[in-house]
């Protein structure tokens, strides 16, 4: 377990990494300055944030995370904690979070990113997946369908594997629209980034905003990919070689 620990501090501190250019006076470089909205996007001042079995980048000019972070093992898988319904604002968010009344009568769901289902090792994490810093909207079909099919998916592999390392978040280089007074911005797409406990190989998914009948493995590509649409690093220290390429029968 060491080792798995280990390799989750690599992929968490990588993501930790980017944080540090996001102050006011930020000096952007490389992927990050890609103004059409790729990384954090020039003159948003994200916060990151830690709660109880996950973290994020909370998007102040998104009303969302950029991304959440968290390990996923079997024994979370078969957890036993109960699903309760407690969507809330995060009061950590210096600025304010997306509120419940964003949401309200908009047509899209409250989608979460690190899903309730993934939070069952506790009642504090199951909590803690309420808050609407790990919220994103999401059309009803796509939410509770083939977005549901990756989320269970992804149990599968943690299951298979004994734990995996998930990155999940939105693409938000040309929302579709804004919903509620805060402005919360509704994405174009989603993705999720997957590296094995041992970090022996890894995949990515990406997805339009919309429900679809294609098979999963239609959406895989490499973590390299989905790192050039969004303009983050998320698993620094693992070999190109493993982010560069993907094989889901491997999976």
């Amino acid at each position: 377990m060491e080792t798995d620990f280990a390799i989750l501090k690599v992929a968490l501190a990588s993501l930790a990494l980017l944080t540090s250019h996001c102050a006011p006076e930020n000096q952007f470089t490389g992927a990050l300055a890609v103004e059409n909205g790729s990384g954090v996007q020039i003159g948003d001042t994200p916060t990151l944030i830690s709660h109880s079995g996950y973290s994020l980048l909370y998007s102040e000019l998104h009303e969302q995370p950029y991304w959440v972070a968290y390990e996923l093992s079997e024994e979370e898988v078969r957890g036993t904690a109960e699903r309760i319904d407690n969507f809330r604002e995060d009061s950590t968010i210096s600025t304010g979070s997306a509120q419940l009344a964003d949401y309200k009568n908009s047509g899209y769901d409250r989608g979460h990113l690190k899903p309730a289902a993934d939070s069952k090792a506790s009642s504090e994490e199951m909590d803690a997946s309420f808050f609407l810093s790990n919220i994103s909207p999401q059309k009803a079909d796509f939410n509770r369908e083939i977005w549901n099919d990756l989320e269970e998916k992804v149990r599968d592999y943690a299951v298979s594997n004994m734990n995996i390392f998930v990155v999940t978040g939105p693409v938000l280089n040309n929302p579709i629209e804004t919903i509620g007074n805060n402005g919360v911005s509704v994405p174009e797409a989603f993705y999720k980034v997957i590296l094995t406990g041992d970090s022996s190989k890894a995949i990515g998914f990406l997805m339009k905003h919309e429900n679809s009948t294609a098979p999963l493995a239609s959406f895989a590509i490499s973590v390299d990919s989905i790192e050039k649409v969004t303009g983050f690093d998320f698993f620094a220290g693992v070999p190109d070689s493993i982010e560069s390429m993907y094989d889901i029968s491997a999976w």
